[in-house]
């Protein structure tokens, strides 16, 4: 009898794809994915399906563009009927578990997980999770994630929070973090899993996304002037990016030094994250289990990080935000590659799937990475937060289509790897600009879009650690939490914002 492969898949929130060593970058250190990918396929073109949490996690999920599955905002629901790789596996007879921040509504959907033990960070799943339950009933409050997530907390947290773009040191010890949380009910998981294969785990870490607040002793790890400034940085917002000034934070006053702290808790954040990545495959590699279990790593979106004198995610669909990172170590085999194909988020479903040796319930658009005919000339990608955009890709050129055909852009990467110059005016580009609009209408026809599908009354995982869905109930926990900040925010001793 062939043993089934286990399948681990760890995502990350918000992380650039070139910020692991084994990327290239000059200053972040991974070692725990540098020898991952050492031992697999890392994929230096891959792309996210929207850059937004929720939507992103789905069409991972699923295998589906979101205007398939219709889950577009962070408060949407993955509609009834579709199936995602989870499930597929449960029904082949794997035991599934996910652990961290997953970003459903209802906060434990039944996406296809026997079990869920969440850590959230947004949104009223904070409010019904494991970590913030277990946060409380140790008195503690993770202030400086309040008071950056949560709108009604933001203007309480001191001018130091506005200059230094919210990055700082987390006023949580290392034990309490969310990082640390994550990491170790993961390896609680992973400790269970048998030698007879068929288990499936996905770790789902809140971090690098912001604040950037790594606990101590992590935030020391980078002196922000010895960074080095990502290309695409500018001095000052490009006009073509003016209507993003002041999304979250206002950009005008970003400084090249403000820049360097930002990176520097950032790249702490990773940094620490890959420490527990490594804990995870040590505990693997230890019991034996490494050889013949799928690893995957990657995240649902990346991070501006002072491209187009940017940060966070809120804006157009410039490379540093729609790619992630994505390797792929395969059961049996250790071998370093690198991929430069174009791929997408979409084909981590078929992927795990084929190596499972399971098939989907029904042909999947994305492909089984691991087939040498997957590549494809062309990825695609679609945003409907602001003025819906989608983006067509090719390895040389960018088409970002809009609502509103004024904001249309057409950049040549091979000149312009930065996106600083629109040729959508340009006649030597109209016959390249119209083959994208042609991939794009025969991927979707993306001026009828479906609606935002939402049903916070959708089955969820039957387990003891899933609160009853009591509004009352969320609000008193929510209403303890705001409260433990307000105070904290108010001490003359508070000061995590560092610039």
């Amino acid at each position: 009898m062939t043993v089934r492969p286990n399948v681990l898949v760890i995502q990350a929130d918000q992380f650039r794809w070139d910020c692991m060593g084994a990327a290239g970058h000059p200053d972040v250190e991974t070692p725990a994915l540098d020898a991952l990918a050492g031992d697999g396929v890392l994929h230096t073109e891959a792309f996210c399906a929207l850059p937004v949490c929720t939507p992103s996690r789905y069409s991972l999920l699923s295998g589906q563009a979101v205007h398939q599955h219709g889950g577009w905002t962070n408060r949407s629901t993955l509609a009834p009927g579709i199936d995602t790789f989870p499930r597929a596996l449960r029904r082949a007879g794997y035991r599934t578990a996910a652990v961290g921040k997953m970003h459903f509504t209802p906060t434990y959907l039944d996406v296809g997980y026997d079990r869920l033990v969440l850590a959230e960070q947004h949104g009223p799943g904070r409010y019904d999770d494991d970590y913030h339950r277990d946060l409380r009933a140790a008195g503690l409050a993770p202030v400086v994630d309040l008071l950056d997530q949560e709108e009604s907390l933001r203007a309480s947290a001191g001018p130091a929070y506005w200059t230094t773009y919210g990055t700082g040191r987390s006023d949580l010890p290392e034990e309490w973090h969310s990082t640390t949380w994550i990491g170790e009910r993961a390896r609680r998981e992973l400790d269970a899993w048998t030698g007879g294969g068929g288990q499936l785990l996905h770790v789902s870490f809140v971090k690098p996304h912001h604040p950037f607040d790594p606990p101590a002793p992590w935030d020391e790890r980078y002196d922000p002037a010895a960074l080095t400034v990502l290309p695409g940085w500018a001095e000052a917002i490009p006009e073509q990016d003016r209507p993003y000034a002041n999304e979250y934070f206002g950009y005008d006053g970003l400084t090249e030094a403000a820049l360097r702290t930002a990176m520097a808790h950032y790249y702490a954040t990773i940094t620490q994250l890959d420490h527990h990545v490594g804990l995870l495959l040590d505990g693997l590699r230890e019991r034996g289990l490494y050889d013949d279990t799928l690893v995957v790593f990657t995240s649902d979106h990346g991070e501006y990080l002072g491209f187009h004198h940017l940060l966070l995610k809120n804006g157009p669909m410039y490379d540093p935000l729609v790619k992630v990172p994505l390797v792929v170590k395969y059961p049996g085999t250790r071998a370093a590659r690198r991929d430069t194909s174009l791929v997408s988020l979409i084909d981590v479903a078929p992927t795990v799937l084929a190596a499972a040796g399971v098939a989907p319930s029904e042909p999947l658009p994305g492909r089984d990475l691991a087939d040498p005919a997957s590549s494809r000339r062309c990825v695609f990608a679609e945003n409907r937060r602001g003025p819906a955009a989608f983006m067509a890709r090719t390895a040389t050129h960018k088409l970002l289509a809009y609502d509103d055909g004024a904001l249309d852009a057409f950049y040549d990467l091979a000149a312009d790897p930065y996106e600083l110059d629109n040729r959508i005016a340009d006649p030597a580009c109209t016959r390249l600009a119209g083959e994208l609009r042609g991939a794009l209408a025969d991927w979707v026809m993306y001026d009828t879009p479906t609606p935002v599908h939402l049903d916070e009354h959708a089955p969820a995982v039957d387990a003891a650690n899933v609160p009853s869905p009591d509004p009352a109930r969320r609000a008193e926990h929510r209403d303890w939490f705001a409260a433990r900040a307000a105070e904290a925010a108010a001490h003359p001793d508070f000061a995590p914002w560092r610039g």
